[in-house]
C-alpha cells in the first residue's frame, strides 16, 4: 500500500514540476518573440 501512495505523490510532484517548466518556457518564448519583433521593426 505504501508503494501506491509514494507513486501517487511522485506523479503529482512530477506533474507540478512539468507544469511550472512549461509555463516558464512559454513565457520565455513569448518574451523572445516580442523582443525579436520589436527590435526587428526599428
Amino acid at each position: 500500500m505504501m508503494d501506491g501512495g509514494m507513486m501517487d505523490g511522485m506523479m503529482a510532484g512530477m506533474g507540478l514540476v512539468w507544469l511550472l517548466l512549461l509555463i516558464v518556457l512559454v513565457l520565455a518564448a513569448a518574451a523572445l518573440v516580442k523582443y525579436l519583433f520589436f527590435s526587428g521593426r526599428k
